[in-house]
């Protein structure tokens, strides 16, 4: 099969990895030989807005896919950067250790509101722009409802379903719930 594109790189957080990142890769899959996914805030720390370490994100990622689409995904860990041209270089620098020399490489993504400004960070990668996916899933209230206990299953594929429920067995899951009760009522006052 040609592709348009030999590697396709999808910049997200996926915190938690839900229907909308899903049909993106599906997406990329059927333009590009590989995807490269860059997990952003992949420091090896948790909070209430990233509580899922790299590792656990491509674990959850991977499991929503064949066996043949897997081999096809790749991953780079950005750790956050709070300064955008040291991280568009951090960016670069980490896609280019995956891909190999001459390699066709775009970027897919939804220019969804102005946080999504990064997009344009990288003018040198062919800009393959999705429309908005799945009734425009958010992962902030998601991340809230499962803070509160539920897992919104519409809005997620099944293997993070099962993921985020067995989590929820963790220990982690009640000190990051202690958190956000904590947040919630601070910002209540």
């Amino acid at each position: 099969m040609k592709y348009k594109f030999d590697y396709l790189v999808f910049i997200g957080r996926f915190q938690p990895f839900h229907l909308a990142h899903m049909q993106t890769i599906k997406i990329a899959l059927q333009q590009s030989q590989q995807v490269i996914l860059a997990l952003g805030s992949a420091q090896q720390e948790r909070n209430i807005k990233n509580p899922f370490l790299a590792t656990e994100r491509e674990e959850m990622i991977l499991s929503n896919f064949s066996e043949a689409d897997q081999k096809r995904i790749k991953f780079v860990h950005v750790i956050d950067v709070y300064n955008d041209e040291k991280w568009q270089k951090l960016v670069k620098s980490l896609v280019s250790e995956v891909v190999e020399a001459e390699a066709k490489v775009g970027l897919i993504g939804h220019f969804k509101d102005e946080s999504s400004y990064y997009l344009s960070l990288f003018p040198e990668w062919e800009m393959v722009e999705l429309d908005s996916l799945v009734g425009a899933i958010s992962a902030t209230p998601l991340r809230e409802a499962y803070y509160r206990g539920e897992v919104v299953e519409s809005a997620f594929p099944l293997g993070t379903s099962e993921f985020l429920h067995k989590f929820k067995n963790n220990e982690i899951y009640q000190q990051l719930v202690n958190k956000f009760e904590l947040n919630d009522k601070t910002n209540l006052g």
